[in-house]
């Protein structure tokens, strides 16, 4: 990786280094249903080769054995187990006993641990049940109805299983359509394969929530100090192999790319091509904004690198679609564009699997865990419920929050986050009393974290008494204010961050990347919302035909407001979190008021006064948009209603992006579409 991949070691790589046990899994592992569960479950070290360096993917599960692979899920300090049946000496006792004091895990009333005694599904269901509890972690799961429960040997047994279904942990033998009747096949003995998948899925539930830690001093962290990567002959192209967590250039040098190409997969051991200090391609990996921090990626329209798209932070995921000498094709959201090479950084798998995902949990909240390449840290925040194709406690990918694949790359399902792609000329249906009554209480909610940066929020924050105000710019220049409200509340740390406070500057305007202490001053909070409204919402990025139009929505960097406001991917995803827990804290009253739609074209198309297409009916026109890589991302519309009109066709009345008044100074709020210029979107 270019000037940033010689130190790039990380927890799950410390095993890329592999015991002969995980090289001889590699043909009995290969073809099993739950292969990929396996493999993970061994690279994390929580499953372990037999003496003979053999898994035994279909072997029976001991207690024994399950006490040790929860202790390394759960990252336990292994203690000495005082059971009569457990050898001290052995090499599962320190696991073991980490579990028994746990509470995890018990014994018989006469102090045996039986350790060789296999393990049942209803027991599994109960010590993973436990785990849960362990972890403070609730989960409802009172619908749950077991056709066998009568076959379960406790109480705790029929609970448990319950739990761990509802947790997306362990399956039934048999799920109806509605998954709340299940069969759980209790007495079913627990093989080596169905335990790793278990052990997956409770990673990834716990991991689901986990709550990222909030830095006491936010702001960009500070770049890691790295070695130099290898520098190769900057006229000629060199492979490189990984070594030691680093990429290591192979001596021999080709004249062309081309060449290069053909060698490196040739080599089954190499990893990527350099040309002096540029990495330009690997086999596998992810692609990242190479930065340094504060420098974003330019995404541009074409090779020739003239026409710019968007552009995103250093350090986060991008989608490779094409490697050539002299550029990447890739893809941002829905976007697909072309990357310089000097802007974009590859890490092989090798070195690191980390990579962005979503995940559902049981309190049904859609979470998106974000990984930056250059701090090496995962950030995380909820977007709105969980759609229905989803299993709660399964990861989920997605290049542009809407088009979802599971593990296997295979077709999830697509969905869109309702206040991402709600337009902002929609009113909130929430008064100026219970805005601010709203914002008191997260305020308090902050303060009582007992961070330094909320100290006193409830009296400091700029945000205190701003719903009047929120209000009148909603009414009077039709910028929806749920979404004013919650912008201010993300660009401002909640009214409390430096510019907030020093600059009443709650939009984070003019403020860069690569100088994050700069930015606009006002002299009243109001000011502020004043300028974020009619300069930015109501100028350049909501109007249709301006320059930074992409749609009146959050959205993403293909479609809305995100495509040019921010440099963070996923702003308008964080801003529609912000929405959807405001209204859930408030009584849910705006969520799916409306049926969203998008345009399907990509030549211009014109929004009419009345449902027929006349010369006197024009009101506004959307300009020419290419509709991404999907064919899909127009310009996001709300629908209010929709009649047949005289041409028969089905007509569209919707809000209009335009800000328009008529002869008598009243604001036109609604605009028409013609039905086949529509795709009406899944927000559920």
């Amino acid at each position: 990786m270019k000037r940033k991949l010689a130190s790039l070691l990380v927890i799950l790589m410390m095993l890329i280094q592999l015991s002969p046990a995980t090289t001889k899994a590699a043909d009995e592992l290969t073809g099993l249903t739950l292969e990929k569960e396996v493999r993970e479950m061994i690279s994390l070290g929580i499953i372990k080769g037999f003496t003979d360096g053999k898994i035994y993917p279909k072997a029976d599960v001991n207690r024994g054995d399950f006490a040790a692979f929860l202790a390394r899920t759960l990252k336990l300090q292994a203690e000495t187990p005082n059971f009569t049946d457990v050898n001290p000496s052995s090499a599962i006792a320190g696991e073991i006993g980490a579990i028994q004091k746990s509470g995890i895990m018990k014994g018989t009333l006469d102090g045996r641990f039986m350790p060789t005694k296999l393990m049942t599904r209803e027991e599994m269901a109960v010590t993973t049940a436990r785990a849960i509890t362990f972890l403070n972690i609730e989960v409802v799961a009172d619908e749950i109805l077991l056709t066998d429960q009568n076959s379960f040997a406790s109480a705790e047994g029929v609970g448990a299983a319950k739990k761990v279904f509802a947790a997306g942990i362990m399956n039934g033998t048999y799920v109806d359509p509605t998954r709340k009747i299940i069969t759980f096949d209790p007495a079913g003995i627990s093989k080596r394969d169905q335990v790793a998948a278990v052990l997956s899925r409770f990673l990834a539930f716990k991991t689901a929530h986990e709550k990222p830690v909030e830095p006491e001093n936010p702001g960009e962290p500070e770049e890691p100090t790295k070695p130099e990567p290898p520098i190769a002959d900057p006229e000629k192209f060199q492979l490189s192999i990984v070594e030691n967590g680093s990429m290591k250039l192979l001596d021999k040098k080709y004249n062309t790319y081309a060449e290069a190409v053909q060698a490196l997969n040739a080599n089954p051991k190499a990893e990527g091509i350099y040309k002096g200090k540029e990495l330009l391609r690997i086999k596998s990996g992810m692609a990242f904004a190479q930065g340094p921090l504060g420098n974003n990626t330019v995404i541009y329209s074409s090779p020739s690198f003239g026409t710019q798209l968007t552009y995103i932070e250093a350090g986060r995921e991008i989608g490779v679609l094409e490697y050539a000498e002299n550029y990447v094709k890739v893809q941002v959201a829905d976007t697909v564009g072309y990357v310089k090479h000097s802007q974009i950084d590859f890490v092989p798998v090798a070195i690191s699997s980390s990579k962005d995902y979503y995940i559902g949990n049981s309190n049904n909240e859609l979470l998106h865990y974000t990984y930056n390449y250059l701090t090496h840290r995962y950030g995380a925040y909820s977007i709105g419920p969980v759609p229905s194709f989803m299993t709660i406690g399964t990861r989920y990918y997605s290049k542009d929050g809407v088009h979802f694949y599971d593990g296997y790359g295979k077709v999830a399902g697509t969905h869109y986050p309702y206040f991402q792609f709600q337009s902002i000329r929609s009113t909130t249906s929430y008064t100026t009393e219970e805005i601010d009554a709203f914002i008191m209480q997260i305020l308090t909610e902050k303060q009582n974290t007992g961070q330094a940066r909320y100290a006193n929020a409830t009296v400091k924050s700029k945000l205190i008494g701003l719903g009047a105000y929120i209000k009148e710019m909603e009414a009077q220049h039709r910028v929806n204010g749920l979404f004013i409200l919650s912008t201010a509340m993300h660009e401002s740390d909640f009214g409390m961050s430096g510019n907030a406070q020093k600059k009443n500057n709650l939009f984070g305007i003019k403020v860069f990347d690569s100088t994050p202490e700069a930015g606009e001053m006002y002299a009243t909070p109001q000011r502020s919302v004043e300028a974020f409204v009619l300069e930015y919402a109501n100028k350049n990025y909501g109007i249709p035909g301006r320059p930074y139009a992409k749609g009146a929505v959050p959205g993403n960097k293909t479609s809305g407001f995100n495509v040019h406001y921010a440099s963070d991917p996923t702003w308008g995803a964080k801003i529609a979190g912000h929405m959807w827990r405001t209204d859930k804290a408030m009584g849910s009253r705006d969520i799916q008021r409306y049926r969203l739609a998008m345009t399907n074209v990509s030549t211009s198309l014109n929004v009419r006064t009345a449902p027929l297409v006349s010369y006197d009916t024009l009101l506004f026109s959307f300009a020419a948009k290419d509709l991404g890589r999907s064919g899909q991302s127009g310009y996001p519309v709300a629908i209010v209603e929709q009649q047949k009109g005289s041409d028969g066709y089905i007509w569209y009345k919707v809000y209009a992006d335009a800000v328009l008044k008529d002869a008598t100074g009243n604001h036109i709020e609604f605009g028409w579409i013609r039905g086949d210029l529509l795709n009406e979107l899944n927000t559920h």
